[in-house]
């Protein structure tokens, strides 16, 4: 991995960075509010694990619908724009879901929040690319740690609900309001011009790859690849955000307030690993991170299915949070700098294809919960940290090149 030097950042820049992270807080704080409510929705709508894991599947299955078309919007309204919209609607297809009657409407409400989910996730990643060229080192980790903070916001503000007897109704429109607000400040401290200017737009890097070469079979391998270890950190996410509240509660008898805790920590350990994660591949590269988060999530999560208790498996999926820390923002930036590729165009594949984990885990998971237990549908998540220990190679392994 390498960046172009500069003059280093100038105030607009920072306060761009600022507007992204706001952007970031937000994506991941409006979908946690929801998580740690999912056993009152599936209780209230009588849902047995199949069903339910198809209901949740909606949510990844509507960012594949919408995801390819978010290069368009980005292109044709700009990236930070895109990104504040999708936020808005995104909150309220998240408010939907919480007060849905119906198996039918549930569905339905996932389906539009994971679609305008995927049109932020894509637009912020792109205006962030945008602000880490501006500062000529990596700082895509640490928006990516920001969003960590939005998820253990958004699980705590849920818990807190929970605890507190608020009707689901009332919490989900006052975390949308709140949120929506604050993307729309973001949005005034927005980089300025179009997404592709040719201040902004990297034109080399340190391997002589150029923007516009031919698209090789080599390219198309190295996507292919990146997709995979992309799919190996969010099918981990994933178990955090769908099952671990349920895991805790329903087979291990956790309370509802302490079954939250899983998927807290798993967000939580995920901010740590993201705040030292470009540190980190500064100094070892990306590929060596990528491999010891693949072997983390392997051991961590592998133990606690091995040997379970509510202690131990609360740190496993704090485990999974550290190893997967990392893991999305590295394919997101490599697959960016790949030759041959329209601005965007990298990252947007990546971003829709690495959704197919989300799609596939959560009525996986859910089958085999039915059929054998929860404790053995969990076992896709060590088999993803052997995905990435196994394709990390892909990654690139250079240090980063400071701004001057």
């Amino acid at each position: 991995m390498s960046f172009p030097t500069g003059s280093g950042p100038q105030p607009a820049d920072r306060r761009a960075r600022a507007a992204v992270a706001a952007l970031f807080l937000t994506n991941g704080a409006l979908f946690a509010n929801l998580v740690p409510r999912y056993p009152e929705i599936k209780a209230a709508l009588e849902l047995d694990n199949t069903v339910y894991g198809l209901a949740v599947a909606a949510f990844p299955a509507g960012a594949i619908v919408a995801g390819l078309g978010a290069g368009f919007l980005v292109r044709r309204f700009g990236s930070a724009q895109a990104a504040a919209a999708g936020t808005i609607l995104t909150g309220l297809g998240v408010l939907a879901a919480g007060i849905a009657p119906s198996f039918g409407l549930l569905v339905v409400a996932l389906l539009l929040g994971g679609a305008m989910d995927a049109v932020t996730d894509v637009a912020q990643n792109a205006h962030g690319l945008r602000v880490q060229r501006r500062y000529g080192r990596s700082i895509i980790n640490g928006f990516h740690a920001v969003w960590s903070i939005g998820a253990v916001l958004g699980g705590s503000m849920g818990a807190a609900a929970i605890a507190v007897g608020l009707p689901l109704g009332v919490h989900l429109s006052i975390s949308t309001a709140i949120f929506a607000t604050v993307a729309l400040v973001a949005l005034r401290f927005r980089l300025p011009g179009k997404d592709g200017d040719d201040d902004d737009a990297t034109s080399s890097t340190s391997d002589g790859r150029l923007r516009g070469a031919a698209i090789s079979p080599r390219t198309v391998l190295v996507i292919t690849a990146l997709v995979l270890v992309a799919i190996g950190g969010t099918l981990a996410e994933d178990a955090g955000s769908s099952w671990a509240t349920l895991y805790l509660s329903g087979s291990l008898g956790a309370p509802a307030a302490l079954a939250a805790t899983g998927f807290v920590a798993l967000v939580g350990t995920q901010f740590v690993g993201r705040v030292l994660g470009d540190r980190l591949v500064d100094r070892f590269g990306q590929r060596t991170v990528a491999r010891g988060g693949g072997v983390i999530i392997a051991l961590g999560m592998g133990l606690a299915l091995a040997y379970p208790s509510v202690p131990g498996t609360i740190l496993g999926f704090a485990a999974v949070g550290l190893g997967s820390a990392t893991l999305v923002p590295a394919a997101m930036h490599e697959a960016d700098e790949l030759p041959g590729l329209r601005a965007g165009t990298g990252l947007t594949v990546v971003s829709w294809l690495m959704r197919l984990g989300f799609l596939a885990s959560p009525p996986l998971v859910g089958m085999v919960a039915d059929a054998v237990g929860l404790r053995y549908g969990l076992l896709v998540v060590p088999v993803a940290g052997l995905l990435v220990v196994l394709l990390a190679g892909v990654l690139q392994n250079q240090r980063a090149t400071p701004a001057s």
